[in-house]
């Protein structure tokens, strides 16, 4: 009977011409088995791209649309020894905790066999310096086989059915060597005992297995606490929303099914699942994911909502603007996704040193054993010092030295508001010490504040809200959002390039250009802030003068103090004009400062910072900085900005405040010196460990307790990178 595989539903479009599906793959535990996949994928025509997560077992492909079938890319895993299947969080999240489980088990049976073939091998190892009887040596080794044989064989599936996969595709992995250690340990203790031998090896073949699944479990561990960063993501969407399909009516519809223009109820309690803005109704969210702000703030007419964020009080209506896959939180999730998968130059220089381990390590093995049979010893002695190369020389501490430190780090960045865009950008970042701002967007916040309304009459600020709202230029809505205008005049018409008019109570009302509204004379003589933009506001002879602005991130002063203490280079490069700029350079004590720049003047500066030899970091929101975004040494964007820019960052931050720059720094820096750390102890264990192995002083069992201690160590060491950044003052 012929079976179809329809993989459709898993199938999405990553634009031009190009698909993309994410596969859960079983039994991928170290950076060798990232590599093996990954250069089987892509081996396939027309794939474009086969990128691995450790941190959730997922690989991501790409191929050119209408080319492959991707019921292709299980059956390459399958040739490679995985078992892969379509990747889905909570089907995922349960293979994880069923294997946790298992794992779990596998280290319970293998530390009770430890503890009592210890408490055997005790006596034996103190009677053949004294006077047991061989009777008795032989019963203890009996007695230590009959518990080591079977828990060997229930503990040790994690690494015999992964050397198997990998030997019956004519290939090897880590756990091959680690199998045949084991294996051989084992037989030769059978044979060792059945020939009444003082020494025998089931201690240190079950403490062996008992080691390496603490080191698996705890590695285990550390991935799921990484992958619940985004697992708090996925628990912040909402699956399904109240859309209204008529004046009074509300059905309750999948998010799929919702459009752009489409309205939603969002009631006391709930999380927004769209992205939207409020467009009746009264209420307090939640929405410090986005802005970062811990404190409730007020939804009105007018305010955008963001999908995940949660409705504390009123209900309220909204318009949608973005649902499912192109909602905010849907773009820092991919965005978070790509920081687990991406790949640093450290850690493909792990990967490359990981896969010249199997054969590296066999080669050492044989000749080891060869060359101790040469100088006269017996096999017996000979295998034993090959099975102590065999075990002290795994590569965990070398494949674990960078994917640990990247994956700590991209959380302590996520926690500090600053997701990771390329793979090697931690690296990068560490290596900033110039710092080039754009000013608008960046320096200062996106939305616009009105700065004299506090000069403005009360009531004829209230009338010019409610005019500003028949208007849709950005400028309008600042004057609505600060006057706390809810309700529109009727009547009310917009002129394209002037501004909007009405009549009040038989008088002509008017906002917009200051020639439009008869106030020119009041901006001659006007001391405005040269920052600000100007829009006049007219109640028949009453004219009046509205600066409205972008205001400095709350912060902007106490980061560019900090970045200036950690000895970084400062400069703004901005296309507005000099006033507005110079300003704001004064404000923030930056002397190097341009204005009235194109995006060919700011890749210039920046190559001239390079020939230098300047690492510049390029911090900018506009379409326009997506260049010289792409031309830095390194590159962040917040997450207000265009799309373009976003997708040219190396790094994104979020909400209002400008300190994430400063934390991203203080994390890339710690976590590149942890990665140097990391990698110097790999090295240094086995430049230490094989010569020792191989001189015949280390037994097994040592072997055994020396490996799983480097692994611990390297992963105890990468833990510090949750901590990195100083306080800003």
């Amino acid at each position: 009977m012929h079976v179809t595989r329809d993989f459709s539903h898993y199938v999405r479009s990553a634009g031009e011409g190009v698909q993309h599906i994410d596969l859960a793959v079983e039994g991928v535990h170290c950076a060798g088995c990232m590599a093996k996949i990954e250069r089987g994928l892509s081996a396939i025509p027309d794939v474009t791209l086969a990128r691995v997560n450790l941190t959730d077992r997922r690989v991501a492909l790409e191929w050119k649309a209408g080319t492959l079938d991707p019921g292709r890319f299980i059956d390459r895993l399958e040739e490679l020894g995985y078992k892969a299947y379509p990747f889905e969080t909570e089907s995922a999240e349960v293979a994880e905790v069923a294997e946790s489980r298992f794992l779990l088990r596998c280290l319970g049976v293998a530390a009770f066999a430890t503890m009592n073939v210890m408490m055997l091998s005790i006596p034996v190892w103190s009677g053949n310096v004294s006077d047991m009887l061989p009777e008795q040596r032989d019963f203890f080794h009996w007695l230590s086989a009959l518990i080591a044989l079977p828990a060997a064989a229930y503990a040790g599936q994690p690494f015999f059915r992964s050397a198997w996969r990998a030997l019956s595709n004519k290939t090897t992995n880590m756990d091959v060597p680690i199998s045949i250690g084991v294996i051989l340990a084992l037989g030769m203790s059978v044979v060792e005992t059945i020939h009444h031998a003082e020494h025998a090896y089931f201690d240190a073949a079950i403490m062996l297995l008992t080691f390496l699944l603490v080191g698996r479990v705890l590695d285990q561990n550390m991935r799921r606490r990484t992958r619940a960063v985004a697992g708090n993501l996925a628990a912040l969407k909402a699956e399904t929303a109240a859309k209204f399909v008529g004046p009074d009516e509300i059905s309750q519809v999948p998010v799929a099914a919702i459009n752009p223009g489409d309205i939603v109820l969002l009631r006391p309690g709930e999380r927004c699942a769209v992205d939207g803005t409020v467009i009746e109704g009264r209420s307090e969210i939640d929405q410090s994911l986005i802005t970062g702000e811990t404190l409730y703030v007020t939804a009105e007419q007018g305010t955008p909502v963001y999908a995940g964020s949660m409705n504390i009080s009123g209900t309220l209506r909204v318009r949608v603007s973005a649902a499912s896959e192109a909602t905010l939180l849907a773009e820092i999730t991919r965005l978070l996704d790509n920081a687990l998968q991406a790949r640093s130059r450290y850690m493909r220089l792990a990967d490359r040193a990981s896969r010249l381990y199997a054969p590296v390590v066999h080669a050492t093995a044989l000749i080891t054993i060869l060359g101790w049979v040469i100088a006269g010893a017996s096999w017996h002695d000979a295998i034993v010092t090959g099975v102590a190369v065999l075990i002290i020389t795994c590569p965990c501490a070398l494949g674990l030295a960078i994917p640990t430190v990247q994956t700590v780090a991209s959380g302590a960045m996520f926690k500090s508001g600053v997701l990771l865009n390329s793979g090697d950008a931690i690296e990068r970042l560490a290596e900033a010490d110039h710092v080039i701002f754009d000013k608008t967007g960046t320096l200062t916040l996106p939305d616009l504040e009105v700065m004299n309304a506090a000069d403005i009459p009360a009531d004829i600020f209230e009338l010019a809200g409610r005019l500003a709202l028949s208007s849709h230029h950005p400028v309008a809505a600042a004057v609505a959002q600060a006057a706390g205008a809810r309700s529109p005049i009727v009547g009310a018409v917009e002129e394209a390039g002037q501004g909007v008019r009405a009549d009040a109570d038989g008088v002509e009302i008017r906002l917009g250009r200051p020639s439009f509204c008869g106030a020119e004379a009041l901006v001659g003589g006007a001391t405005l802030d040269p920052e600000a933009s100007v829009v006049a506001f007219s109640k028949g002879a009453e004219k009046f003068i509205l600066s409205v602005r972008q205001g400095l991130r709350p912060d902007a002063q106490a980061v560019i103090a900090a970045l200036k203490a950690r000895g970084i280079g400062i400069e703004i490069l901005s296309g507005d004009r000099e006033p507005a700029v110079k300003a704001a350079a004064h404000a923030l004590s930056i002397p190097e400062w341009r204005a009235g720049v194109t995006p060919a003047d700011k890749i210039a500066r920046i190559e001239e910072l390079k020939r230098r030899g300047a690492r510049v970091l390029m911090v900018g929101d506009g379409m326009n900085d997506a260049p010289s975004l792409a031309a830095a040494h390194v590159s962040m964007s917040p997450i207000s900005a265009a799309h373009l820019s976003q997708a040219t960052a190396d790094l994104v931050f979020l909400g209002r405040p400008l300190a994430p720059v400063v934390a991203a720094i203080d994390s890339a820096r710690k976590a590149l010196h942890l990665m140097r750390q990391n990698l110097w102890l790999a090295i240094g264990y086995n430049v230490l460990a094989v010569p020792v192995a191989i001189s015949g002083v280390v037994t097994p069992l040592i072997a055994a307790a020396a490996m799983s201690g480097s692994s611990i160590l390297v992963m105890l060491n990468s833990l510090r990178a949750r901590s990195a950044s100083r306080e800003i003052v």
